[in-house]
């Protein structure tokens, strides 16, 4: 089985190991711009949405110049709803519009734009930033999980971060869901990488299936 399970992990890595952010174009980074757009893909991807098309909508957010807080607080909410619906999130574009200049005035008033004083804030523990990343408007524990998955990358006190999304994943591919057994199958990848494969086996089934075939 362990042999199996580990077909199955670099299989799926080979094909599916890239995190969310680097398929928005975001380079991460422990400063605030690349934090902040972390935070909108994260509000982004946790709507019933495609996650190709959240992907499109950040990077649409980004090209309009709406790239921190400052700048999408400052933006015309029609200017929000646009750049939305220039990457194809229309059906909740209104709505997000309106959470995102309200959760950009949040992020510069309470932590001066910048989610390091948000971490900060928590004191290094875990429970503590999922909480206060739903106090952002259109942040919820989905959007919460979705945001440490992806910032374990910089943010080392929150990882390995494998929530109930990936472990649902890695049981489609029929393995473990013990996130330490899972850590060892992945060898050195880094945990926001194995998370992120894992979410898109349990968003899309054909990721499982391939990989599955693959490692057979």
């Amino acid at each position: 089985m362990n042999d199996r399970a580990r077909r199955v992990v670099g299989e799926l890595l080979s094909a599916h190991g890239r995190t969310y952010a680097e398929e928005a174009g975001i380079r991460l980074r422990d400063t605030p711009q690349p934090l902040y757009r972390l935070q909108v893909l994260s509000l982004l991807l946790s709507a019933r949405i495609r996650a190709s098309v959240a992907v499109a909508a950040a990077r649409a957010l980004h090209e309009a110049g709406l790239r921190d807080p400052r700048r999408m607080a400052g933006a015309g909410w029609q200017d929000r709803v646009d750049a939305l619906g220039r990457g194809g999130y229309r059906r909740y574009d209104e709505r997000t519009a309106t959470q995102l200049g309200d959760g950009a005035k949040l992020l510069t008033e309470r932590w001066g734009g910048d989610l390091r004083r948000l971490r900060a804030e928590a004191g290094g523990g875990v429970p503590a930033l999922r909480r206060l990343l739903q106090e952002i408007p259109g942040v919820g524990p989905t959007g919460a999980d979705i945001f440490l998955r992806e910032v374990q990358r910089v943010w080392p006190e929150a990882a390995p971060y494998l929530d109930a999304k990936a472990l649902s994943g890695a049981e489609r591919l029929g393995l473990p869901k013990d996130p330490d057994r899972l850590l060892k199958l992945a060898g050195d990848t880094e945990p926001a990488v194995l998370a992120a494969a894992l979410v898109r086996a349990a968003l899309d089934e054909k990721v499982a299936e391939d990989s599955l075939r693959r490692s057979a």
